[in-house]
């Protein structure tokens, strides 16, 4: 699940790495992207967590499935999660993190983003060739202004470790080392509440690696998937195994499986 201002379109790179070994399901958050937001959706991280639920298990329609959420998309993801009971298998966060307040920080990002809202070129997103940042062009204002102001909410913000603590399934979290949006630290220490995780760090990307390394971040999800989850891909390659220390050695080298915070 994509994060604030972004559309489905942002997992297409990673997307061509695990297809067709893994059924992917990329939509555009309703008020972003090409997704309109129905009257009765309210711009809350509690009603968007539920709506990603009903989809997502009706487009699984009864298989098991993982969740995927990057940055504020990551917190509805931890909304949507224990809705899904036996059917959801695994989490993963990418560039998702927090459980710490900070006030002035998050002032600046509300008045900062609500700025954007205001001034933001619209008429840009008409123009050929602007497909790229046509999402924060023309995402819905009052789905925008909402979801920003939520997840800055001092509430929302600390309620984030126990909704970790709350998860029933593995979970992997990974971030870029360089990524200066949410650091590396925040992941790390939201991750640290989940009763079974994986901490990944992808050297020398920032908050994006499914478009800067898609490569290396399928990589990493493919073989937690099969490691941790013991899933099996729809489409097998015996040929695709490497020499050398593979993407399952690389997570066992960043983090074995973790005990929860107390």
């Amino acid at each position: 699940m994509h994060g604030w201002l972004l559309s489905g379109r942002l997992w297409q790179p990673l997307r061509q790495q695990l297809s067709p070994r893994w059924q992917l399901w990329t939509p555009d958050l309703p008020g972003f992207g090409d997704a309109l937001r129905p009257r009765g959706l309210q711009p809350s991280l509690v009603s968007y967590g539920r709506w990603l639920a009903e989809e997502a298990r009706r487009q699984a329609d009864g298989r098991p499935l993982v969740l995927i959420g990057h940055s504020l998309g990551g917190s509805l993801v931890l909304h949507a999660a224990a809705q899904l009971g036996e059917q959801l298998r695994g989490v993963v966060q990418v560039a998702a993190g927090g459980g710490v307040y900070q006030p002035r920080p998050f002032r600046l990002v509300r008045r900062g983003g609500a700025g954007f809202l205001r001034w933001r070129p619209g008429w840009l997103a008409q123009l050929p060739g602007t497909e790229a940042i046509r999402s924060p062009l023309v995402a819905d204002l009052h789905a925008a202004r909402g979801l920003l102001a939520c997840s800055m909410q001092q509430g929302a913000v600390r309620r984030l470790p126990a909704m970790a603590a709350a998860l029933t399934v593995p979970s992997l979290w990974i971030a870029g080392s360089r990524d200066t949006v949410m650091e590396p630290r925040y992941v790390r220490h939201l991750a640290g509440y989940s009763r079974e995780h994986r901490f990944a760090l992808l050297e020398g990307e920032g908050h994006l690696p499914m478009c800067s390394a898609p490569a290396a971040l399928a990589a990493l999800i493919d073989a937690w998937l099969q490691q941790d989850l013991d899933l099996s891909p729809a489409e097998r390659n015996e040929d695709r195994a490497a020499d050398g220390a593979g993407p399952r050695d690389q997570l066992e080298a960043d983090q074995s499986l973790a005990k929860p915070r107390s």
